[in-house]
């Protein structure tokens, strides 16, 4: 059965007809081609396909594109203003938080969403809060010291280009 469903992603109202059992990462990377939003296990527990909706971080997927209807999606793509990146997607270069950069999306996504509510986390928060998110490359060191450089933990360390 298809069904007619309205979001919002990156701040751009769109229009999607869509299969009842396609998830929403089908749709953000087949339909709308953002490819940013990356598959990984298909089960809940990786985080590559974290984005955020109504503000609040999902795996994406796991959740329908029916669920989806009337949602405001965020995914990577729409995290920099023009040519301007998001301070955590540049805290994350100068850090070398990235190294093959499959797990990146997810994990900044859910730092941005960890940072929206509590602007200024301790380092135990922040383990917390990226806890839904596997990295293999990074040992995560790098990703908790990207993060604290944006909350204000270590500003001295991050260089805004």
């Amino acid at each position: 059965m298809e069904h007619d469903i309205r979001l919002t992603v990156n701040g751009t109202p769109r229009e999607i007809r869509v299969e009842s059992r396609r998830t929403l990462l089908q749709v953000i990377r087949e339909d709308l081609g953002l490819t940013g939003t990356k598959k990984g296990c298909e089960k809940g527990e990786c985080g590559a396909c974290s984005v955020l909706m109504n503000g609040k971080v999902v795996n994406s997927c796991l959740v329908l594109a029916v669920e989806a209807n009337g949602k405001d999606i965020l995914t990577i793509e729409g995290l920099r203003q023009g040519q301007m990146l998001h301070p955590l997607q540049r805290s994350f270069v100068e850090h070398g938080a990235i190294q093959c950069g499959y797990c990146t999306p997810g994990m900044i996504l859910s730092a941005k969403a960890l940072l929206d509510e509590n602007p200024h986390p301790t380092e135990e928060q922040i383990k917390k809060g990226m806890e839904g998110n596997l990295c293999r490359c990074t040992g995560y060191t790098k990703i908790i010291k990207a993060i604290m450089a944006v909350a204000g933990k270590d500003r001295s360390s991050l260089i805004f280009f």
